[in-house]
């Protein structure tokens, strides 16, 4: 029975909304503008430890929305999630933890922008699909570099 001590363990422990900000500075002025809005959206990724074997995996979003160079509404959400990872060797902790965790908090997060855009009165923005494997990768190539620190921070 010594063995069961050694299994992997991938579980969920909890996903949240860790915070939520939703700012209309130019309202209700702007509200009567007809020209087409531009979106400019952020993504970020932070990751910590926060107890032996278990890791918090946060992705931000911040969507900025502007109308003739005003700021229509800014949202910006946070969903985490805290993820029992043990017996796992340490080659294949950090791909998990940037591809896989980021992965399963992601869909919680685009329901949130959606659902807050809407409540506040406009169209909803979708966040499209991300490649957490393809975003992973590229920092990892970025850390790589001559001045790289290694740290995953986030993406545009």
């Amino acid at each position: 029975m010594a063995d069961d001590n050694q299994q992997p363990v991938f579980q969920i422990q909890r996903v949240y909304l860790k915070d939520l900000s939703l700012e209309q500075p130019n309202s209700p002025q702007i509200l009567l503008e007809q020209a087409q809005p531009q979106v400019d959206i952020n993504l970020a990724l932070n990751a910590e430890p926060v107890a032996d074997g278990v890791y918090e995996v946060a992705v931000t979003a911040t969507v900025t929305t502007k109308v003739n160079d005003k700021v229509l509404f800014l949202v910006e959400a946070k969903q985490a999630g805290i993820f029992e990872i043990r017996n796992i060797p340490e080659d294949q902790l950090q791909p998990i933890i940037g591809i896989a965790c980021p992965g399963i908090v992601y869909p919680y997060l685009r329901a949130v922008v959606s659902d807050i855009c809407t409540r506040a009165g406009f169209p909803p923005v979708i966040l499209s699909e991300v490649n957490f494997q393809a975003m992973f990768e590229a920092q990892r190539a970025q850390a790589a570099a001559p001045n790289g620190s290694g740290i995953i921070t986030g993406a545009n």
